[in-house]
C-alpha cells in the first residue's frame, strides 16, 4: 500500500535527536517491514513554541500552500497517489495542516498515531493550534494515543470511545536485549574506560540538554542526588544540547567526582550503558512517556521516575521500577535508596522489564498492532462514505 507519512512537531530526519524523531523514523522502518510504499509529504514543522497566534496561522496559511503544492504533483503523477494518510504526533502546539486537507481532496482513509487534545487550551494561547487539532481528529477515521492518559484526554474531548485505540510506544528490543545478556562483560569494560568502582551502584541518565522541560528534570535531577550524598553511587549522564554548561555546573555541584559527562552518544553506542547500568534515574517533568525510560527497561534496567504525562504507559510502577509523584525530589530520593539498598530488588525489576518490553512493546508486537489499525482505518473511512453517500 502506498502510504503518505507525516509528522508535524519536528521532520523524521531533523538534525536534532530526541524521542519524537526516534517514534516517526520507527513507525517508517515498520511500515517499510510490512511491505508499505511511502510516498514523499513535507517537512513542514508546524510547532509553535511560545503561543504566538500570529505565528500559528501564519504556519496555516503555509501549510495550505504546501497542501495545494502537494496535491499538483499527485495529479500530474510527479509523485504517486497515496491510498492513506498517516500523521504522526500532533497537539495543540503542532497541528497539521497538510492531513486533513489532503485526505479530504483524494478521498484517502486518514490515521493518526498519537495525539492529545486537552480542553484547557480551549482559550489560552494556542486556542487557534488547539482548534485545529480538534477538527483534524473529528475528520481522522482512526486516532490512535500512545497512553492511556492521552486516550481518556480525546474521549473527553469528544472523540467517540470506537475512533481512538491505545497504540503503546514501541522499539527494536534486539539489540538492548543482546546488551543485557552480556551485561558483566559490559560493565567491566566501563570500569576501565571510566575508572568507575564496580561495588557502588551506577545511575544512568540519557537526555538532551535544553531548555524547557529537560532543564528543569536536570535541575530535579541534581536536587534528588542532593538528598542522596550520604550514599556510595555513581551518576553516567549521556546528552549534549544548548543548555549543557548550566546543567553541568548543577551536577557537578552536587556529585563532584562521582559524575561522568558522557555528551552525546549513537543511538547503536547506547546498549553497552543501559546494560551495565544499576538503575535509571528520570523526572520526567512534561515527558509524553519517554523512550529512555522504555529503552532502559528493554536492556533490564530497573527505573524510577516522576509520574508524569504518559510515563505510566512505558513503567509498570513497583514491577518494572517505581513511580512517585511528579517534580518530588524527596520521593525520587526514597526511590532510589529503596534500591541502592536491595540488589534483589533490582534484578527482580530488571527481570520484569525485560518480560514486560518483548511482550508489549517490542517491534513484532507493534506490527501486527499497526497492520490492524490500518485495516480498521480502511473499514471505518468506507462505511463513513457509504454513510455520506
Amino acid at each position: 500500500m502506498r502510504i503518505a507519512f507525516y509528522a508535524p512537531l519536528k521532520p523524521p530526519d531533523h538534525p536534532v535527536p530526541s524521542g519524537d524523531r526516534t517514534m516517526a523514523r520507527a513507525l517508517m522502518d515498520l511500515l517499510r517491514a510490512s511491505g508499505h510504499e511511502l510516498v514523499p509529504t513535507a517537512r513542514l514543522r508546524s510547532f509553535d513554541r511560545t503561543g504566538n497566534s500570529e505565528r500559528q496561522r501564519r504556519l496555516e496559511r503555509l501549510g495550505a500552500r504546501l497542501a495545494a503544492r502537494l496535491a499538483r504533483r499527485i495529479r500530474t503523477r510527479v509523485l504517486p497517489t497515496p491510498e492513506l494518510w498517516v500523521t504522526y504526533h500532533l497537539y495543540h502546539k503542532a497541528p497539521d495542516h497538510l492531513g486533513p486537507r489532503l485526505s479530504r481532496w483524494f478521498d484517502l482513509p486518514y490515521l493518526v498515531i498519537e495525539a492529545s487534545l486537552s480542553r484547557r487550551q480551549a482559550a489560552g494561547p494556542w486556542a487557534h493550534g488547539h482548534e485545529l487539532v480538534r477538527s483534524a481528529l473529528t475528520c481522522a477515521d482512526l486516532v490512535l494515543a500512545m497512553s492511556a492518559r492521552d486516550r481518556a484526554g480525546l474521549i473527553e474531548a469528544g472523540l467517540p470511545e470506537e475512533a481512538v485505540r491505545l497504540f503503546p510506544p514501541f522499539l527494536d528490543a534486539a539489540p538492548l536485549r543482546a546488551a543485557a545478556a552480556r551485561r558483566e562483560e559490559h560493565r567491566a569494560a566501563l570500569v576501565h574506560e571510566l575508572a568507575l568502582d564496580p561495588h557502588v551502584p551506577w545511575i544512568l541518565v540519557v537526555a538532551m540538554m535544553r531548555e524547557g522541560a529537560k532543564r528543569r528534570s536536570y535541575a530535579l535531577l541534581a536536587a534528588t542526588l542532593a538528598r542522596l550524598r550520604d550514599r556510595p553511587w555513581a551518576l553516567l549522564v549521556i546528552g549534549d544540547g544548548p543548555a549543557k554548561a548550566v546543567i553541568a555546573g548543577e551536577l557537578k555541584a552536587v556529585c563532584g567526582d562521582r559524575l561522568r559527562l558522557l555528551g552525546a552518544r549513537p543511538p547503536q553506542c547506547l546498549p553497552p550503558f543501559y546494560a551495565a547500568a544499576d538503575l535509571f534515574l528520570w523526572p520526567a517533568v512534561e515527558e509524553a512517556y519517554g523512550m529512555a525510560l522504555l529503552e532502559a527497561q528493554a536492556a533490564g534496567l530497573p527505573v524510577v521516575a516522576g509520574r508524569e504525562g504518559g510515563v505510566d504507559a512505558v513503567v509498570a510502577d513497583g514491577r518494572t521500577g517505581l513511580l512517585v509523584s511528579p517534580r518530588d525530589p524527596d520521593a525520587l530520593a526514597q526511590a532510589t535508596a529503596s534500591l541502592f539498598d536491595s540488589s534483589q530488588l533490582r534484578a527482580r525489576f530488571g527481570r520484569a522489564a525485560l518480560a514486560k518490553v518483548a511482550c508489549e512493546h517490542d517491534q513484532p508486537i507493534a506490527r501486527t498492532r499497526l497492520e490492524a489499525a490500518i485495516a480498521e482505518a480502511i473499514a471505518r473511512h468506507a462505511r463513513r462514505r457509504s454513510a455520506a453517500a
